[in-house]
């Protein structure tokens, strides 16, 4: 094989792999807290709701 066709085949197999890693699906947690409390995004945990 030559050099040029190794080469576009490492681009073919890379492809993908780059475009999940520039893909946001995976840092779209779906975060469920307990009755009477709310997700506080500043400090990541559940909040209770008052008043």
């Amino acid at each position: 094989m030559t050099i040029k066709m190794l080469l576009t085949a490492a681009a073919l197999v890379a492809a993908p792999f780059t475009a999940s890693a520039a893909c946001d699906w995976h840092s779209e947690a779906k975060v469920s807290c307990a009755d009477g409390t709310v997700y506080d995004s500043a400090t990541g945990t559940c909040k209770t709701v008052s008043g």
